[in-house]
Formats: C-alpha cells, structure tokens, sequence
C-alpha cells in the first residue's frame, strides 16, 4: 500500500520503521522543524526525519498543513492511506479527503478514556491498571474519529510513564501494522467512540510537579511515576528542591505526614500510609538512592521532612 506518513517522536519513528520493514511504500514523510537540543541547542532533526533519510524518503516540514499548496503537495504525492504518529498538527478537512483510504491515526489511550497529548502519562497518574493502544480514522476533531483497532497493555504498579512507554511503543507499530492490513483486505471494520465515556489528557506542566506530604501515599506514588522523565516530581526541603524520581508505596503505614519512619530505606510518612524515596535528585546534585540522601543529611528516625 502507498502511504504517507506524518508523526515526529521516537514512537513515530518506530512505526514508521515497522512500515517499512513490512514492505509498504512510503511515498513521503511529514514531521516537525528542526529544534536546538541540549545545552550547546545544537540542531537536531526529529527521530522520524532521522529514519525517513535512512531509507531515502522525501521528508516535507511545513510549519502547518493549512498554508497554501499544502493539499496540492500531498494530492501529488498520490498516498493511497495517511498514517499519522504524534505528529502534532491537526489535519484540514481538505487533506482528510484525500486518500483513498483515508487517514488513520495511533493513539496510546483505550479511547474514548485520555484524549490529548498525555495519554500515558495521565493513565499512570490517575492510578490506572490498564491502557492501551487504539487505531482510529482521524477526523475534525480531538481524537474522536471511528476506532479500528485496540491493544490493551496492563500497567505495573512500579511502572513509570517513561517504562511504559518504551512497551506501549512496541505495541502501537504492531498494532498499526495490523490495521493497514484490514484495511488493505478490506476487512477493517469501524466503532464509533461513545463520547459520553470521553476523558481528557492535557499536556503536562513544571506547575504540577511540586508535592507535600500531606497527600495520601498511593496518590503521590502515581503521580511521581507518572511525571516520569518530565518534568519529575518534587518537595522542598530547605528551600531547596529535591526531585523524586522513584518510589515504593505503603499504603498500611502511619505516622504524621513528613515524618521519617526509616533512614535505611528511606521512608516517610504521608496523609495515609508512607513512600519509600527509592531514588532522589537533589537540587545541585546527581541521582542517588534516597537513603544516600538521608545520611548525607544525618537525618535520624522522626525527623520531619515538612
């Protein structure tokens, strides 16, 4: 099949990878701009421009898809399907109409739960046991088009958003591979989402990365997972930040919110139950186990966190 694909990040990459590897002709890739990384913003193309190049394909980088020409570029590249990965634009209706096929779409939620742009993120956050993958037609709107297939993938309770991810990731390229097959037999068959069930996943910010301890254990557990690489939670300890990066979560434990209940590990208490702070950055500092951080502190059985 003749496809054109649009998408931007390490998880677009990888499906477009899938893609090719099946033998399916890619006539064209959208992506984002080039961006400054890292601390010399150094001008980086984006994962899915990296591998269109690879393998020789025409990369096209409009700063949007409603500028003039836009629709005359892609109707000559004759796609007979558009697939799209987190690329981060929406589609004019006059794109839309364009493929033979269509335009389908990878989102890393079991729609109609978490539409938007943090997904995964959000499921984890919000303590979830399961999400997924789920291919869907595109349309005008903010993922809500006709679902074609779903994959769910269960999620640890220890898993943070980044780990899950790298899973979902796998599980999304196979799960659009076998879409394009449908859709190419003739078999695909699509469900309208029931939008009474519909939930939300707006992006994260550096705003809700901050915590306390007067907070239920299990709550903070989720959250710090879920903000897990970005933007990483945190508390203050003499004015200062300390990032938590990992932690295990007593929801049976006690004692007054902020109060340490075990140097080795490091356990403090919360509202209900405690957190073990597994893994600690702190401000000026490299990772490290939290109980490193504690005896660095000479912090002792008691003492109070907040």
């Amino acid at each position: 099949m003749k496809i054109l694909f649009m998408g931007t990040p390490d998880i677009a990459a990888a499906s477009l990878k899938a893609i090719l590897e099946a033998g399916h002709e890619v006539c064209g890739v959208y992506t984002r701009e080039d961006k400054p990384v890292g601390r010399k913003q150094v001008l980086t193309a984006p994962p899915v421009k990296q591998v269109a190049l690879e393998y020789g394909i025409p990369v096209f980088q409009p700063k949007t898809l409603r500028e003039a020409g836009a629709a005359q570029q892609i109707s000559t590249l004759a796609p007979e399907l558009i697939v799209v990965v987190a690329y981060g634009r929406l589609l004019p209706p006059e794109i839309l109409s364009l493929p033979k096929y269509g335009c389908i779409n990878l989102h890393v939620s079991l729609l109609p739960k978490y539409r938007g742009a943090a997904p995964v993120q959000w499921s984890v956050i919000n303590g979830e046991e399961e999400t997924g993958v789920s291919i869907m037609y595109l349309n005008e709107g903010l993922d809500t088009g006709d679902i074609l297939r779903v994959s769910p993938v269960k999620i640890g309770e220890n898993e943070t958003s980044g780990e899950l991810f790298e899973r979902i990731t796998q599980e999304g390229a196979c799960t659009l591979l076998r879409t394009i097959d449908d859709i190419a037999a003739g078999t695909a068959q699509a469900t309208p989402q029931n939008d009474a069930e519909a939930t939300l996943a707006p992006p994260l910010t550096k705003e809700m990365a901050q915590f306390t301890f007067h907070a239920p254990a299990k709550k903070l557990h989720d959250l710090i997972r879920g903000l897990n690489p970005w933007p990483v939670a945190w508390f203050e300890y003499e004015g200062k930040k300390v990032k938590v990066r990992r932690t295990l979560c007593d929801a049976g434990a006690s004692g007054k919110a902020g109060e340490i209940l075990s140097i080795k590990p490091l356990v403090v208490a919360c509202e209900t139950g405690a957190l073990t702070l597994v893994e600690v950055v702190p401000e000026g500092s490299r990772p490290m186990e939290g109980s490193a951080w504690a005896a660095g502190r000479r912090f002792a059985k008691g003492d109070k966190l907040q």
